[in-house]
This record gives C-alpha cells, structure tokens and sequence, in this order.
C-alpha cells in the first residue's frame, strides 16, 4: 500500500475545491493503468487505513483506493456534520463530496471502470456520488451505511440515476445500533426506487462487517464489475 500524491484537476474540469487528499492504495501506481478502481470512504471519526483490511477479501483484479475524510475531528476524520449536530447542512454533504469528485477525475482515466464502496457515513459519500454523477460509476457498494435527503439540493441527479440505475448492494443489521430508523427509512426508499439494489441483512453484526458480508460483497463485485457469476456451492 502506497500514499498517493495526486496532481489537482484544471479549474475548467473541477466541479468543488481542488483538494489533494491523502488516499491509500492496494497496488503501487505502475501496477494501476487498466485496472477496474474500487474507491472506499470510511465512516466518521475514522481514517484511510479503516477499511484497508477489506482488500483481501475483495477481488484480486480489482485495484482499491481509500481516501481520507475531509476534515479532522477528534480521534479521526469526518466527511460533514452528523444530521443531528448543529451546523448540519446538505450543502456541507455536497461541498465534501464535490472535492472527492474533482479527484476522482484527476485519477478516473487511468481505470477501465470505477465503482465505490462506502461503510457508515462513507456510503452517504458513496451514494451523493452516484446520485451526483449517475454515469461515472459502474457499482456501488454500501455497508451499515445510509443515504442522504437531497433537501432541494440540484446537485442531486435522481431522475437520470433512476433512468439508469446501478447496482446497489446494501448490508446491514436489522438492529444496528448507530443508524437511526428514519436514515434507514430514507435510504430504502430511495434505494428501491433508483437503483438496481441488492439488499442482505446481517444479524448479529451491530454497526460492522463480517466476514460473510464480505463474501456476498466479493460475488456481487465479481458479477457487476467483471461479469463473473457466482460459483454453486458444493456438498
């Protein structure tokens, strides 16, 4: 795994402040070209190295990125205020989100796909994305995650992401201890009505990812993003 030292994008080409975020990679960057890129946003309070872990578990051919939040906040890095706090706003949601945006184009052409993977606020990141740019991305993977309510915001395009709808593959727990049942409402919601969403529940897990988890994540991208269908259990 390597830090990145990402040149920023033209201002003709940014759509949000140039930013030169600190990210992770699963491959040195000679190894990347060609490569079919897997983006990861970690959860708040948390870092780039959260979800580093998952790489094994994920397809050999796939080349990983995780980026690091925005904005330090006590023992790690948020990507925007939590919706309760004072001075929540969609338009700090899409303010972050617009930065990660302006990276990926820096990065994208070097890939023959990307597709995004988010874990507790990381998936609002990933799903902003998607419902942002709904034809950049190939697949979508959310996990203990939620989306967020556009609130009027234009920088939302649900009716082109519902003309076009991406895989969605959302993992949680019934009883998961940290997303609130209206996030959960919400995001369902609009899940069904503008994806292609794959839905498993996961007792026992609370707010984390297991190991099977991780195994029904590796067949979906496996299937969406290399066309490799899953392989009938024996015995």
């Amino acid at each position: 795994m390597t830090l990145s030292d990402i040149p920023s994008t033209s201002a003709a080409q940014a759509t949000g402040p140039a930013w030169d975020p600190v990210v992770l990679w699963s491959r040195p960057e000679e190894e990347r070209r060609g490569t079919a890129l897997l983006v990861m946003f970690h959860g708040h309070l948390a870092n780039e190295e959260d979800l580093m872990g998952l790489v094994d578990h994920l397809p050999a051919d796939l080349t990983v990125a995780s980026v690091r939040a925005p904005h330090a906040q006590g023992p790690g890095f948020t990507w925007f205020p939590l919706s309760q706090d004072t001075g929540y706003s969609v338009d700090l949601v899409t303010d972050s989100v617009a930065r990660v945006a302006t990276w990926l184009d820096s990065v994208k052409s070097a890939h023959s796909s990307v597709s995004l993977l988010g874990f507790s606020m990381g998936m609002a990141v990933a799903t902003t994305l998607l419902r942002h740019r709904p034809r950049d991305f190939t697949t979508v993977v959310g996990l203990s995650g939620f989306a967020v309510p556009a609130d009027g915001s234009d920088f939302f395009h649900d009716d082109d992401v519902a003309a076009h709808p991406v895989p969605l593959f959302w993992g949680r727990d019934q009883d998961d201890p940290v997303i609130t049942g209206d996030r959960i409402e919400y995001t369902h919601r609009w899940a069904v009505a503008h994806t292609n969403l794959t839905k498993v529940l996961y007792a026992g897990i609370g707010h984390s990812i297991s190991v099977r988890e991780l195994a029904h994540v590796k067949e979906f991208l496996d299937l969406t993003v290399f066309g490799i269908e899953p392989q009938p259990s024996r015995g």
